[in-house]
């Protein structure tokens, strides 16, 4: 993998999707425990309006007649695409959840820990300032999503933990299992905090900040 500084905007972008298309990354016809089925364009731009609508307003304030309106159709015609507001929200995290999944493992399969831990910075960091609607929802709403989507949500969610774990550990060894857990979710909680904290500075100089502060914390985790 090559290497960039921390911050450099191409560094950022390596293996990110891009502003215009990370929002809502490959659409489902529904999701599905064996992966992702071809792109659907009407179902990604449902998606990212209602992330937008979700952050802004909360699950509950928004009704199918406000996605269906966001993206130009009634609310009944939505129910061609999704059963409800619960499978939109549902499909959503998953798709978050199995995205982050599958860059981290890639990155972190670098051979060098040190190299791995900023290649999952960068990744994650790309994401973040990327995608602060999602951060939002991704945060405040997996309660209301249904089982069994709920417990797979969670189940993605601590596989990429472990990612993090596995490199950690090879950085330092002699740090206990359960410090190195709590390190990396710590450290999560400054990169998830976009929404609120990439105010005032350029994308460069945020992705800078993120990377250096978290990079230190976890470096120094004792």
């Amino acid at each position: 993998m090559t290497s960039h500084p921390a911050g450099d905007p191409a560094a950022e972008s390596a293996g990110a999707p891009s502003a215009g298309s990370s929002r809502t990354g490959p659409s489902r016809t529904g999701p599905s425990p064996g992966g992702p089925l071809p792109p659907n364009p009407r179902r990604a731009e449902i998606l990212a309006a209602a992330a937008e609508l979700f952050a802004r307003r909360g699950y509950h304030g928004v009704s199918i007649g406000d996605l269906g309106r966001a993206v130009g159709l009634t609310g009944p015609a939505l129910y061609r695409h999704f059963r409800g507001k619960e499978a939109v929200l549902a499909e959503m995290l998953l798709d978050i959840s199995e995205r982050l999944l599958a860059e981290g493992v890639r990155r972190a399969a670098d051979p060098d820990p040190g190299r791995a831990l900023d290649a999952l910075l960068r990744w994650h960091i790309a994401f973040a300032l990327d995608n602060p609607a999602l951060i939002t929802v991704h945060e405040r709403e997996l309660d209301n999503v249904p089982e069994p989507q709920r417990h797979r949500v969670r189940r993605l969610q601590r596989a990429y933990v472990e990612e993090w774990v596995t490199v950690l550990r090879r950085l330092n060894p002699a740090l206990p299992d359960d410090r190195t857990r709590a390190a990396v979710h710590a450290a999560f909680g400054l990169l998830n905090s976009t929404p609120r904290s990439a105010i005032g500075l350029d994308r460069a100089a945020m992705c800078t900040l993120l990377h250096a502060m978290a990079r230190a914390a976890l470096e120094n985790a004792r």
